[in-house]
């Protein structure tokens, strides 16, 4: 079902999130993923030439790791061609930090305890979630666990479906079934 009608209104800032899954020929996984951030008007900015026109990216960075079957991630990239600061792109290294590390549960905290605050980039961290679910779903139809449990690996108790007291998980998953999830 589609939102309601909005009220009258025109576009202001337009931001697109682009997540890939590629199959490498060495048996290792590319997740990439892109975002770009555009303003319909043009906005002031000393370190940009003095503006930043209409159309033009306002941020243009992603990430791309490389993973394995097991989730744990060999090697990160990462760039920045657009941004409002000159110093931002300064910052791609330390996304190395990543490196293995294994998508799974706790490395939501573990990637902020890592990248967070003043030692990342706030808009490369939020492309942190959506590149780990894109992940999980590249490698479902080939995962050697089978569907669930590898969903399980990251999915599970982050929404209603994937709790632990859910018929989903009673069904797939029984083994980790519990009907008293703490609240």
């Amino acid at each position: 079902m589609p939102l309601s009608k909005p009220a009258r209104r025109v576009l202001a800032h337009q931001r697109t999130v682009n997540c890939n899954g590629y199959q490498r020929e060495d048996g290792l996984w590319d997740i990439e993923g892109h975002m770009q951030d555009v303003k319909s008007k043009p906005i002031d900015n000393p370190e940009r030439g003095g503006y930043v026109a209409a159309g033009e990216p306002f941020h243009n960075l992603g990430l791309r790791i490389t993973i394995d079957q097991t989730l744990l991630i060999h090697t990160v990239d990462a760039y920045i061609d657009a941004s409002p600061f000159r110093m931002c792109p300064g910052v791609v290294g330390v996304f190395k930090k990543l490196e293995g590390t294994r998508i799974g549960p706790g490395w939501q905290r573990q990637s902020k305890e890592l990248l967070g605050g003043v030692q990342g980039c706030t808009h490369l961290s939020e492309l942190l979630m959506p590149i780990a679910t894109t992940a999980v779903q590249t490698l479902w139809p080939t995962s050697k666990e089978g569907v669930m449990k590898l969903g399980a690996q990251v999915m599970l108790n982050t929404c209603r479906t994937w709790a632990q007291d859910s018929e989903v998980i009673k069904t797939y998953l029984p083994e980790l079934y519990n009907e008293e999830l703490p609240t």
